[in-house]
């Protein structure tokens, strides 16, 4: 039974972890050395060594033990990329869960606009925008809040640019109508 909790959804495809991972398995390729190659190749050195002249078995040790540690290494390097990806989704999905609690409420932000002077040459000027908290969104691993201002337009704020997050005033029926704060920050930023 697909739930929020066993499905992940990837550019607009809602997958369940099953069909995820399959999708996303990697295979491997022959040209990779593994632990197989390495004894193959072992052994033929073995049976081509000069039998006047053979080589020291701490010379096969040493490079089996060298080969084992790389091995090893290759491992614990995969195994923290998964960790890393796993500790980001769970980061993201705390973000989400934060946000979202804060749907509804006032917000204040700073956007850094771009332009050019006369001449050309790059100006950046901040702007300040104030509007109500009607959703969150991730996109491309990016999580951005969706605010509404007073004139009707919607926006994708990132979450560096969040001044304030605040209770709005309860006086009228609709509370985007008011735009009034309390006194009752609710975070800031």
């Amino acid at each position: 039974m697909a739930n929020s909790l066993n499905t992940i959804t990837v550019n607009g495809v809602t997958y369940n972890s099953e069909a995820y991972a399959s999708a996303n398995a990697v295979t491997k390729t022959n040209n990779e050395l593994d632990k197989n190659a390495f004894l193959t190749l072992l052994v033929t050195e073995l049976q081509n060594q000069d039998p006047l002249d053979p080589q020291d078995n701490s010379e096969f040790v040493a490079q089996m033990v060298q080969f084992s540690t790389l091995e090893q290494m290759s491992n614990m390097s995969s195994a923290l990329g998964d960790i890393n990806t796993l500790v980001g989704n769970i980061d993201t999905s705390v973000l989400v869960g934060q946000l979202s609690g804060m749907i509804g409420k006032g917000l204040d932000w700073i956007e850094t606009v771009e332009t050019a002077d006369d001449k050309g040459n790059p100006v950046s000027t901040t702007e300040s925008f104030s509007g109500i908290i009607t959703g969150v969104t991730v996109a491309d691993g990016v999580t951005k809040v969706i605010a509404q201002t007073e004139d009707g337009k919607t926006y994708q704020v990132g979450v560096n640019n969040i001044a304030y997050v605040y209770e709005l005033n309860d006086n009228s029926e609709n509370p985007s109508d008011s735009g009034v704060a309390t006194e009752e920050v609710v975070a800031e930023v």
